[in-house]
């Protein structure tokens, strides 16, 4: 039996899993997905988690069942190329004759004292946990401060400021605007709705350390009784420590079948990959759905593609809490009421092909 392993199940990992399964994987293959947790997570909806407007349950989806799939629940702590094994923490090695590494990223915490040490995060359903516990623990008028106003930290700050009236959110930004990869005409609605609820926008920040209840921006002390870290992703630890060419984010540099160029049974997906695009759920499903057709093809003998159309990406698509949302489908800005429905639809839609 060929074993094909998959570390990590997040949604490059699930679509691999969803294409093979359960009447596409030949029957002299068989699965081992690791994961850390015995479910998919909706990473996408770890803001919602960690401000307490959902319930765990609700961003999980279980694995699929089949017989050739064995789900094995540890830590990777490293994989040895030569040795084509993956090491893992307090369980014994693990041989693949192909492997997907789909381990997904980090915070980056730019070089910043005390930052990793002294914030909260949402990057794993763990540390979501954790900081939905930090928040929702806090007492009237507390101050928490959010540091980056990307898509993540404005999602977490709207969703807060509607869970949690009776707190002082502050959201500290680099730039002159929020959100800075959308068009003005998003970031100035985004920005009005947080005037209307009180949400106060520290544009031009820098975050020079971070000490225990306090940050320092442009030097000058700042309190906050919590402080959430959404300023910057980078790949997984495992992955940097990977002996091979990686980007400035120290993402892995793959090959158009989307493999290492030193070794073709090895496919990076999803936050793991340097690719032209931002990280994105869309990307590492459209991702896998190549390196599916790469491994079918050659599990028949047959030639892979030399390399594949780009991977279309339908749009990104913010909340602000409930009922309003913000968005660029199709290269259109949308806002409003229809934005946060659209969002609403495709969440509604990927639990239900999922669960």
């Amino acid at each position: 039996m060929k074993n094909l392993v998959i570390l990590g199940g997040g949604y490059g990992g699930m679509k691999i899993l969803n294409e093979l399964l359960p009447n596409n994987l030949p029957e002299d293959v068989m699965i081992t997905l690791v994961d850390r947790v015995p479910y998919h997570c909706l990473k996408t909806e770890y803001y919602a988690l960690a401000a307490g407007t959902v319930s765990d349950k609700e961003v999980r989806v279980d694995f699929p069942e089949h017989p050739r799939l064995r789900v094995k629940f540890a830590e990777v702590i490293g994989v040895e190329l030569q040795n084509k094994r993956v090491i893992l923490k307090d369980a014994e090695p693990l041989n693949y004759d192909d492997l997907v590494i789909g381990l997904g990223c980090e915070d980056k915490y730019h070089d910043v004292p005390g930052a990793e040490q002294f914030t909260y995060s949402i990057q794993s359903i763990e540390k979501s946990r954790q900081t939905y516990s930090a928040l929702n623990n806090l007492g009237p008028g507390s101050i928490v401060g959010i540091v980056g106003a990307g898509l993540s930290g404005v999602e977490l700050a709207s969703e807060l400021t509607e869970s949690r009236r009776d707190l002082n959110i502050k959201l500290f930004d680099r730039g002159k605007h929020i959100l800075s990869a959308f068009p003005d005409r998003l970031s100035k609605y985004v920005e009005g709705w947080f005037k209307e609820h009180n949400v106060e926008i520290i544009n031009n920040s820098n975050i020079t350390r971070v000490e225990e209840n306090t940050l320092y921006n442009n030097d000058n002390p700042i309190y906050c009784d919590v402080i959430v870290w959404t300023a910057g992703i980078q790949a997984n630890k495992v992955v940097q420590n990977i002996d091979t060419e990686k980007d400035r984010s120290g993402r892995l540099v793959i090959t158009p079948r989307h493999h290492l160029p030193t070794d073709e049974h090895i496919f990076i997906v999803g936050d793991c990959a340097s690719l032209p695009h931002a990280p994105s759920a869309q990307l590492a499903e459209g991702q896998a759905v190549q390196i599916v057709e790469v491994l079918r093809k050659r599990w028949n003998g047959e030639e892979p593609p030399v390399e594949f159309p780009p991977i279309k990406l339908k749009g990104v698509l913010g909340s602000l809490g409930k009922k309003q949302g913000f968005g660029v489908m199709a290269d259109r800005a949308i806002t409003g009421r229809v934005a946060r429905l659209l969002k609403s639809g495709v969440l509604w839609l990927y639990k239900f092909h999922n669960g």
